[in-house]
């Protein structure tokens, strides 16, 4: 559909209503199978659910229009969506990733990457020159997280989309926290937007899944979908039917979660307690000009180091009364969490750092679960 605004593709892309009974609501198709011809020939266009089916395709629309992209497919989960598309690079490629990321994917590629000769190097993409600098040497793959996963660094997407082409690196962009919604990484350069769709997507804390938007419909696209394809780390129909309903209130939820954040990360930023608020949408945040330029509102993630070390991050969250203490993230509940003890037997958060995701509630109830626990 033509539209200019994401919010609105968010409602209507793979929403159209059902031709066969004009359902406005999308139905769901949990069939495994699909009748075919006597020689196999495809009857409605389908064979099996793990080749692909309709509610999954609705999905695949959403998520390629809404993040401008040619293809998208969709995995059982974010991982699933990581681990398919790294599969997919040669082997002995090398690939850089940012020093500040998600921890399943710092597994990834410290420890099954290896196993095929792929050198996988850490550097700060918040540093155009380290970038460039490690660009001299060919590279595979340069792989974005922006806003990162727990510090909130920002990457200038557009800047490092032009040093990765240059040095003949495929760019992805792992755009979870901020969602086509607040950042369009295609738009900017990038080659490929990944997401846990489990998160904002899905923004229940009930469905689990990933996916990939491609800028191209190419050769690397067609490659990630037969090897998801073979492989089978599919999404359920059913956990596509959820996540497309999400799809449709992305738009505003997203709003309520960014308009609350910014009240909370103002009330952090000012308390004795706080060392620090990791926030893009403060003024004092090293990224935030960069990500004024080249996001919508500044998500509802954060991060803040509390005064007294572990200790006193640990007793702040157990006396947190509205917020849950639980990892996961883009839900309707607003939760937090220790990270460093949940990174496994190598942190590498911080131990006075928490990491928060701002949910619905009234801003001015989660300002005062903050201001009790804190005392």
């Amino acid at each position: 559909m033509t539209t200019s605004h994401p919010a609105t593709l968010a409602v209507h892309a793979g929403n159209a209503p059902d031709e066969s009974t004009g359902a406005v609501a999308p139905p769901l198709h949990l069939s495994t199978t699909f009748r075919h011809g006597p020689a196999g020939e495809r009857v409605a266009g389908y064979e099996y659910q793990r080749e692909g089916n309709p509610t999954n395709d609705r999905l695949r629309e959403s998520l390629a229009a809404l993040e401008g992209g040619q293809a998208a497919c969709t995995f059982a989960s974010g991982m699933a969506a990581m681990s398919t598309l790294l599969d997919c690079l040669p082997n002995v490629a090398r690939v850089l990733f940012p020093d500040d990321c998600y921890s399943g994917l710092r597994m990834l590629f410290q420890e099954f990457l290896p196993e095929r000769g792929i050198v996988a190097e850490v550097v700060d993409m918040a540093d155009l020159e380290a970038v460039r600098a490690a660009c001299a040497t060919p590279v595979a793959m340069l792989w974005i997280e922006t806003p990162s996963n727990p510090l909130m660094k920002i990457s200038d997407i557009a800047s490092l989309a032009g040093i990765g082409h240059a040095a003949g690196a495929i760019v992805v962009v792992d755009n979870t926290f901020a969602t086509p919604l607040l950042q369009r990484p295609l738009a900017l350069g990038a080659d490929i937007a990944m997401h846990s769709t489990t998160k904002y997507f899905g923004g229940h804390s009930d469905v689990l899944g990933g996916a990939l938007v491609f800028a191209k419909d190419d050769e690397l696209a067609r490659k990630v979908a037969h090897r998801l394809h073979v492989t089978g780390a599919v999404l359920a129909p059913f956990s596509a039917w959820l996540t497309l309903r999400g799809c449709r209130s992305l738009g505003a939820r997203m709003a309520m979660h960014c308009a609350n954040a910014r009240k909370v990360a103002d009330f952090l930023a000012a308390h004795p307690a706080i060392e620090r608020v990791n926030w893009p949408g403060l003024p004092s945040h090293p990224g935030h000009a960069v990500a004024a330029r080249q996001m919508r509102d500044f998500g509802a993630m954060l991060s803040i180091e509390v005064r007294g070390g572990r200790d006193a991050a640990l007793a702040m969250t157990g006396k947190l009364r509205v917020f849950t203490n639980a990892t996961s993230l883009g839900g309707c509940e607003s939760l937090i969490e220790h990270r460093a003890s949940v990174e496994g037997p190598n942190p590498r958060s911080p131990q006075n750092l928490l990491r928060i995701s701002i949910g619905l509630e009234h801003a001015d109830d989660l300002i005062a679960d903050m201001a009790q626990a804190l005392g």
